[in-house]
């Protein structure tokens, strides 16, 4: 533990066993492609699952070459967390999310947003961690102004990449329930719909963004009428994607949902415990048109894996 620097470096390509995804070529050289990279659910899974079905997959050294990897093919790269970053191996009980924060800013997260386990210590928990983290947390449906997290997190954030601006917002799930109320205390949750549209709408027409992206803590989809990705993506416009995390839900490839205004919304989610890389591409054309999309699961495996 004493050197997590050398233990992230050996996420090198030398441990990873996965097949590339197909080089689609999208037309004229000038053209550009904005690669969205994403995890959830990660559940301070450090290392491989060592046993069960999952033996073998994850580890973030393993997911750092990957993601080395990616960044090496593709120009123009973000890389998202859809949150339940804490909670689920000895690490979160020993280190209380430092060592989480500190591996993920190695990989260079560009962005995060808050799930239900992450107030697991409470907000002092929490915020005696975030000074680990050297990448934003965006959360635009939780007001934190009567806690000791008040003007912490910002609800979104523009990125801007190859010209093209990306717009980022960040969701979270109703913490009554889940959470107990001494953890968050004096959190107030806000309607996800009506903080989506609001930002989503403030991205596309005041910050011209051309990409927008929703960060989502909600869950996928329920039997119930409770807020979910699905309903999210229906009940708003102008977000283009949503990265979806909480169900644990693993899709290899984006589904599509009409919104609003009959404009398809991707939404995606790569399962739990690090043992997927979920990757999309955007491409856009010369006067900025965005004109295909692709995106897949990718498995997070190690050679040394035994049969």
């Amino acid at each position: 533990m004493s050197n997590r620097r050398n233990f992230i470096k050996k996420g090198g390509l030398g441990i990873l066993g996965f097949s590339l995804f197909p080089n689609t070529s999208f037309g004229k050289q000038d053209d550009i492609t904005i690669t969205i990279l994403h995890t959830n659910d990660m559940h301070s899974h450090i290392h491989p699952f060592s046993s069960g079905k999952n033996k073998g997959l994850g580890g973030m050294a393993q997911r750092a070459g990957l993601i080395k990897l990616i960044r090496e093919q593709e120009e123009h790269v973000l890389l998202f967390d859809a949150g339940d970053i804490f909670q689920g191996t000895p690490y979160f009980n020993y280190y209380g999310g430092e060592l989480e924060f500190k591996l993920m800013s190695e990989m260079k997260y560009d962005a995060a947003t808050l799930g239900n386990h992450d107030f697991d210590n409470g907000l002092d928990g929490l915020k005696r961690q975030l000074p680990h983290a050297k990448f934003p947390f965006l959360i635009a449906n939780y007001d934190f102004s009567n806690t000791t997290l008040k003007d912490v997190f910002k609800p979104y954030k523009v990125f801007k990449k190859g010209g093209i601006k990306i717009g980022v917002f960040g969701i979270g799930i109703e913490l009554d329930g889940l959470v107990p109320r001494e953890l968050y205390k004096n959190t107030i949750y806000e309607d996800p719909i009506k903080k989506a549209n609001h930002y989503s709408d403030l991205l596309k027409n005041k910050e011209s963004c051309e990409l927008i992206v929703c960060l989502s803590h909600l869950g996928l989809k329920y039997k119930t009428n409770k807020i979910s990705d699905m309903k999210l993506a229906r009940e708003t416009r102008f977000i283009d994607l949503i990265i979806g995390g909480h169900t644990h839900t693993l899709l290899k490839e984006p589904i599509k949902v009409m919104n609003i205004e009959n404009k398809e919304v991707l939404i995606n989610q790569v399962g739990w415990g690090g043992i997927n890389l979920g990757k999309i591409d955007f491409h856009f054309s010369q006067n900025g048109y965005k004109k295909e999309t692709f995106g897949r699961s990718i498995f997070i495996k190690n050679k040394t894996k035994n049969a």
